[in-house]
C-alpha cells in the first residue's frame, strides 16, 4: 500500500487539485483508492460527494471530522484491499507538526504557484520539511510539483530558476487549465474525462505518475499505523 501526502502550508497551492486527480487516476486504472481529507474545508470530501455510483470507488475519510459517538481508531479504520492512500492535507501546517504529519509517507508531493509569495512560503516550507521533520534528499520521498503554470511567463522561468537550487525533483508543471476546474465540479479526476478533451493535460502528469509507479515498485509495505494515528 502506496502512502502519497500532498502538503504545503500556503493555501491555494492546489493541493485538493492534485490529491483528488491522483484519486481519479487511481480508481480509473481499477485500483482501490482511499481519499484522506485533513482539511478542515473539506474540499475534497465535497469533491467525492459529487461521485456517482457508475464512478470507479474511491473510499474517503474526512480526518478533521471528528465524530463523537465512535473512537478514532474505528472512525479512521482502513479497509484492507486499499491500494493507495492519498493525504490532502490542511493549510497553515504548523512546522511542528510537520514530523508527525510526513511519518510514514512514501511519497510527498509538494505543489507550488509561480508567484513571488507562493515562492516565499515555499521556500520555509521545504526548510522544515529538511531541518524540522527530517525528510532527508537522498530518501527521495519529496518532488515538487509546479502548478497552473504558464510557461512563456517570466515568473514561471523565475520559478524554475529557484526550483533547479534546491536539488529535489520538480517531477510535473501542470499548466492553468480550465478542465482542472471542470472536474471539480464534476467530482471527477482528469483521467475520468474524454481524452481528446486532456490530451494536453494529461501529458503534464505522466511524470508525476512514472514516479510514483517507481517508488510503490521499489518500496517495501509498511504499517498504517502511524498513518491513522496522525491524521
Amino acid at each position: 500500500m502506496q502512502r502519497i501526502l500532498v502538503l504545503n502550508p500556503k493555501g491555494g497551492s492546489g493541493k485538493t487539485t492534485i490529491a483528488t486527480n491522483l484519486a481519479g487516476y487511481y480508481a480509473s486504472q481499477g485500483d482501490r483508492p482511499l481519499l484522506l481529507d485533513n482539511d478542515p474545508q473539506g474540499s475534497s470530501a465535497r469533491w467525492l460527494k459529487k461521485r456517482t455510483a457508475e464512478q470507479p470507488a474511491i473510499h474517503g475519510l474526512a480526518a478533521f471530522d471528528r465524530n463523537s459517538r465512535m473512537t478514532r481508531a474505528w472512525q479512521m479504520r482502513i479497509p484492507p484491499d486499499v491500494t493507495h492512500v492519498v493525504v490532502d492535507t490542511p493549510a497553515a501546517v504548523s512546522a511542528q507538526d510537520m514530523p508527525e504529519m510526513t511519518r510514514g509517507a512514501d511519497a510527498i508531493i509538494i505543489p507550488v504557484l509561480p508567484s513571488d509569495i507562493d515562492i516565499h512560503a515555499f521556500s520555509k516550507c521545504i526548510a522544515d520539511l529538511l531541518l524540522i521533520a527530517k525528510v532527508r534528499r537522498d530518501e527521495n520521498r519529496l518532488c515538487v510539483v509546479a502548478n497552473r503554470v504558464r510557461r512563456n511567463t517570466l515568473i514561471f522561468q523565475s520559478l524554475m530558476r529557484f526550483l533547479n537550487t534546491l536539488r529535489i525533483p520538480v517531477i510535473a508543471t501542470l499548466r492553468d487549465s480550465q478542465n482542472y476546474v471542470r472536474a471539480a465540479e464534476q467530482g471527477v479526476g482528469l483521467h475520468e474525462m474524454k481524452k481528446y478533451l486532456v490530451d494536453q493535460d494529461l501529458d503534464d502528469w505522466l511524470p508525476l505518475l512514472a514516479w510514483l509507479r517507481a517508488k510503490e515498485a521499489a518500496g517495501p509495505p509498511r504499517n498504517l499505523d502511524t498513518l491513522q494515528e496522525t491524521a
